[in-house]
């Protein structure tokens, strides 16, 4: 090899060196330090440190309360909801950008054509006397044009796109999981309506038998209008309750409705009353809260992101360097336009470098840092409150399963009392407004009682989401 071709292909692999690096600062993700367990776990035989066996199939997290029909609606909202489905879509966009900025590390070549008649003015001077005023002009020109990452601004841009990208997937699963949650919630909520409008049925089943009751002794003698008229207010009031229940019945039907992207008229669910406790669920380690919420991961990708741009700003102290050729042939005949004579090119670099800006790259290095500081405060923000999130509701359950077994002493007191009054009102040894004091105490006590077999069912749920659902970190697309 000559002395020229060896230096050429040591300013090569010099380039190739050079375009290795890149300035700025490499990401490190913050330090977040998380308690070693939740100061809830464990107080109530329901909720357990995550097992092997718990992984599979934590996606579908509402299957746990084993309804089918709330199965079909989440599966529903998943692929209607269009704030889902314009989630998906600001993703898709994000990801494109990602293609768009990876095209910057290539060559860019463009080909044009260009056909113009001419017409030379018979005043130009030294024209010659039988020159030729009109003619054709045919340009096929060819650029090519490169501009090498030699300081790594390019890939630092891909960098913090993939990032957003990334931010933004998790953004998704975020939406996804929040309403899906909310379906849960709301769906759960209706199943709670529903087991104390069955409640209510009963009461006024009870407060019907009660009312005969007392018509029977009015004419027996042994009662006064007035216990009639209390046992018939006590009976329509009962009525009263169970017809409010359906304003609040209807209206989460209308929310359900839109969650799963339909329209609210003629939308519907069968009444089914809820039972039993919530079911067990695993929390697992404070730690692994950081990999399991989707808005945790939103938050640390656009760290991610903002500390990239850092490395595009400081890039602009460096010199740009592109590289370019241009060719193509002309021809003033069509005949002419493919002949060798007709070729014309030129190819050379060109350097850049701003030596006076008054300070504008050291400003925006320093806005790209100080964004980078926002977004690291927001995400230990968002930690602490996902941390909060799981501390209320694991609270929330034991405090509501305490409570639950004061409730159910309450009512077993409540109904004695009112058997017991009952039973003196028919020998003639209480008055009735003993007995309608009684059953209205029972009636508020199993409503209490029921409102917190909704509460703790929906308290679970709420629990799984700000677990973050069954999602992962590991999920995230890598772009």
């Amino acid at each position: 090899m000559s002395a020229r071709g060896i230096s050429s292909m040591a300013a090569l692999l010099g380039l190739l060196v050079i375009a290795g690096c890149k300035v700025g600062p490499n990401y490190k993700a913050p330090a977040m330090p998380a308690p070693p367990a939740y100061s809830d776990n464990g107080h109530n035989g329901n909720w357990t440190e995550a097992e092997p066996a718990d992984g599979a199939d934590r996606g579908s997290w509402w299957a746990i309360y084993k309804d089918e029909k709330l199965n079909s609606l989440e599966q529903q909202c998943a692929t209607a909801n269009q704030n889902i489905a314009a989630a998906l879509h600001a993703y898709e966009q994000a990801h494109d950008l990602v293609r768009e900025n990876k095209a910057s590390l290539y060559p860019t070549v463009s080909l044009s054509g260009f056909a113009s008649r001419n017409r030379i003015s018979n005043t130009r001077p030294l024209l010659p006397a039988n020159a030729q005023h009109d003619y054709w002009d045919f340009l096929i020109p060819l650029n090519i044009s490169w501009e090498p990452d030699l300081w790594g601004r390019i890939r630092r841009q891909i960098e913090s796109s993939a990032a957003n990208a990334q931010a933004s997937a998790a953004n998704l699963a975020s939406t996804r999981l929040s309403l899906q949650g909310m379906l849960a919630v709301t769906y759960l909520q209706i199943r709670g309506i529903d087991l104390q409008s069955q409640l209510l049925r009963s009461t006024i089943d009870a407060f019907s038998e009660s009312l005969k009751l007392t018509q029977d002794r009015l004419t027996g003698g042994l009662a006064s209008e007035s216990d009639v008229e209390q046992a018939k207010a006590q009976l329509e009031e009962a009525r009263a309750q169970l017809i409010d229940l359906g304003v609040q019945r209807a209206q989460f039907e209308d929310a359900i409705a839109v969650l799963v992207g339909i329209p609210a008229t003629g939308f519907h669910i069968a009444e089914l009353p809820l039972v039993g406790d919530p079911p067990s669920i695993p929390t697992g380690l404070p730690s692994e809260l950081l990999q399991r919420r989707p808005d945790i991961a939103t938050s640390e990708r656009l760290i991610s992101s903002s500390n990239a741009l850092i490395g595009v700003a400081k890039s602009a102290y460096y010199p740009s360097v592109v590289l370019g050729a241009n060719g193509g042939i002309e021809s003033s005949q069509v005949s002419d336009v493919f002949n060798a004579g007709s070729a014309l090119w030129s190819a050379g670099p060109s350097v850049n470098e701003v030596l006076i800006d008054g300070g504008r790259r050291r400003a925006q290095v320093d806005f790209a840092i100080a964004q980078r500081e926002q977004a690291a405060a927001l995400y230990r923000q968002q930690v602490l409150s996902a941390f909060r999130d799981v501390e209320d509701q694991l609270a929330a359950l034991r405090v509501l399963a305490d409570e639950a077994t004061v409730q159910d002493r309450a009512v077993a007191a409540a109904k004695r009392s009112t058997d017991l009054s009952m039973m003196r009102y028919k020998r003639g040894l209480a008055q009735y407004l003993e007995v309608l004091t009684n059953q209205t105490i029972e009636l508020n006590d199993e409503r209490a009682a029921a409102a917190l077999t909704a509460r703790r069912i929906v308290a679970s749920a709420q629990l799984q989401i700000a677990l973050g659902g069954g999602w992962d970190s590991a999920l995230l697309p890598k772009n």
